[in-house]
């Protein structure tokens, strides 16, 4: 109707479910996934070398395929290996190689999205499955303004042709998820994690300034006879004051030096082992080497003013 002409640009139905394969004396497994040719365009996916299947093998329901680069990496011991011409067994069915994917990595579900082969949707239905039915619709939004409008026209079609009774949603006997609802999911479980590791990140520094205020306390005990006689030789309560607030933040800030240098080294570490790709970001250092330093001076202030406020007579008669 004219409501889908507006939201929806294109779809792509699909049928999908694992299923064996081999190559030579090389098995393995993989989901096999029957659609139409708009799936490219829907999914966003490219074929990198050989080509997608056309109309022509789609309605003549021929064994051709496309595989993803983790189904080369598989079969032949290298992504970068040409298969295409090549013949893949599925389910004991042999299929010529049409393309190979360009990769896609992990789908937000941490999925293999490169771990696929795409077979014309008859030809999986018919030959493959032998099922009537397909498991999912992929669509493509004119914008991403036009979804929930899209969600509302998709989900009407599909309760008058289901013959759901109300109450919707209950009854409803499909699923629709959107790329957005996705993403907004994501973003609050990463926000929540943030706001934890920003409040372990605060606690550790409370911990560390008070470890600098005692240990700066101690030491204005330690050098009452020393501050008398910079204060006999006329020393203001300012000079005295400077003098332990500097020496305070530059423990700080060596310590946010001796830090950093460990999280960027940490980082890399991970990436060089893990192989995760890890951004070590400036402004977080400069931040870091901030407020290292704001928490020297703030933890410093007291044990400093204690130090300025010392009775000179009283400080040399210190034992």
């Amino acid at each position: 109707g004219t409501n889908f002409t507006k939201t929806v640009e294109a779809i792509a139905p699909q049928v999908s479910s694992n299923v064996q394969i081999r190559m030579g004396s090389v098995d393995a497994s993989t989901q096999v996934t029957g659609t139409t040719l708009d799936y490219p365009f829907v999914k966003n996916v490219k074929v990198a070398t050989g080509r997608y299947f056309t109309q022509d093998e789609k309605d003549g329901t021929l064994k051709v395929c496309v595989v993803g680069p983790t189904v080369v990496q598989n079969l032949a011991g290298d992504a970068n290996v040409n298969i295409v011409g090549s013949t893949i067994a599925i389910n004991r069915q042999n299929f010529q190689v049409l393309g190979v994917l360009a990769p896609k990595g992990a789908s937000s579900f941490g999925q293999d999205q490169d771990d696929v082969i795409l077979v014309p949707l008859t030809t999986a239905m018919r030959r493959i499955f032998n099922k009537q039915n397909i498991n999912a619709i992929f669509v493509r939004c004119t914008t991403p303004q036009m979804m929930p409008l899209a969600q509302e026209a998709i989900s009407a079609l599909l309760r008058n042709r289901h013959h759901v009774q109300p109450p919707y949603p209950d009854n409803d006997d499909f699923q629709i998820r959107s790329q957005t609802d996705l993403l907004a999911t994501q973003q609050s479980v990463t926000g929540t994690m943030t706001t934890m590791l920003s409040l372990v990140a605060v606690i550790s520094l409370v911990v560390g300034g008070i470890d600098i205020m005692n240990i700066m306390l101690v030491s204005v005990t330690e050098r009452t006879r020393e501050i008398g006689i910079r204060k006999a030789i006329g020393a203001t309560p300012r000079d005295i004051l400077l003098q332990f607030l500097i020496e305070a933040s530059t423990i700080s800030i060596l310590g946010g030096l001796i830090g950093i240098g460990l999280g960027v080294g940490g980082s890399r570490v991970l990436s060089t082992v893990a192989g995760w790709s890890t951004i070590v970001n400036w402004t977080a250092i400069v931040a870091a080497v901030v407020v290292s330093a704001g928490v020297g001076i703030f933890f410093g202030i007291y044990p400093a003013s204690k130090a300025a406020a010392l009775n000179p007579i009283e400080a040399l008669r210190f034992e």
